[in-house]
């Protein structure tokens, strides 16, 4: 047992010594956590939160979706939620109720097959429910911010927290919930409407995601926020990236993609290294060009493998 497991309290779920996070993570590349934790339940999260010294780190990592592992590894604890975590169901009112580790495009089918209108757009967000709440996840002119009632939240201190939308302080592609929080439940309001109309629609997007993203290949959604457009002269961080060169310019085994210019793309032998490099220098590059500042979108965590 090493000396970070045993100052954890214990718990019902599970620890993992040494876990690789490149298995569980979209872009496949990092490091491994210095110890991975799979809550059984919300109850035993809520005690590992209220009872982990507060000198530990603790990170929460989604479906792995929007995030890159540097390749250093993790020092402290991830917590992964499990299954537990991830149950969706109808309310009266045309609301849909959602666990954190629920799929976004789980919930948009759910909502459909209910006849709850609203929700078609998350098909089309890579990731679960938690990140959605973090980052206030949308697209197609639809985001989270639009259509949450509460969040729920676990803190450092093991409390639950209820959370109106309207005090999360969202804003494009951000939230002012504490870093601290970790988000286990959602509920949302939709519109009744007939479940084949829903459908139809949710269809349409995934249809255009597939005729212009590249779904299929080991990559992190979109790398970078849209710049304002008042100091991009419109530009979206595609169009940027693309101006300056960089659509399909390889760094080691990472590109942006030539289907899309803003999703980062690992060919199967880049490292994270690879990626937040190319990554850096694409935004050097705008910034020189253009003078506009590209922000990640993608979460960047861990140390790198030379400290």
């Amino acid at each position: 047992m090493s000396a970070l497991i045993g100052r954890l309290p214990p718990v019902r779920g599970k620890y993992v010594e040494h876990a690789p996070l490149s298995d569980i993570t979209w872009l496949r590349v990092g490091g491994a956590a210095d110890v991975l934790f799979l809550p059984a339940d919300e109850a035993d999260l809520a005690r590992f939160l209220g009872e982990t010294p507060l000198d530990i780190p603790v990170h929460v990592l989604g479906a792995g979706s929007n995030t890159l592992v540097r390749d250093g590894g993790v020092r402290g604890v991830v917590v992964k939620l499990t299954p537990a975590f991830g149950k969706i169901a109808a309310e009266d009112g045309a609301r849909i109720r959602a666990g954190a580790a629920a799929l976004d495009k789980s919930v948009a089918k759910a909502a459909a097959k209910a006849g709850v209108a609203g929700l078609e757009f998350y098909v089309g967000v890579p990731g679960a429910i938690g990140g959605a709440l973090r980052m206030n996840a949308g697209c197609y002119g639809s985001e989270t911010k639009d259509v949450l009632v509460e969040a729920v939240a676990i803190d450092r201190r093991g409390r639950r927290i209820i959370a109106p939308a309207a005090e999360l302080g969202y804003a494009y592609r951000h939230s002012q919930a504490p870093a601290d929080w970790v988000f286990v439940e959602a509920l949302f309001q939709g519109a009744s409407d007939d479940p084949a109309a829903v459908t139809k629609r949710m269809n349409a997007i995934t249809d255009r995601r597939e005729s212009t993203q590249p779904i299929r290949e080991k990559t992190s959604g979109s790398t970078f926020k849209n710049p304002n457009p008042e100091k991009s002269g419109g530009k979206s961080a595609w169009q940027l990236v693309d101006a300056a060169g960089w659509r399909g310019k390889p760094v080691g085994g990472a590109r942006f993609s030539e289907q899309h210019a803003n999703f980062l793309i690992n060919d199967g032998t880049a490292t994270a290294h690879d990626l937040e490099t190319l990554g850096e220098s694409v935004r050097s590059d705008v910034r020189d060009r253009f003078g506009v500042e590209l922000d990640w979108e993608v979460r960047r965590i861990g140390e790198p493998v030379d400290g």
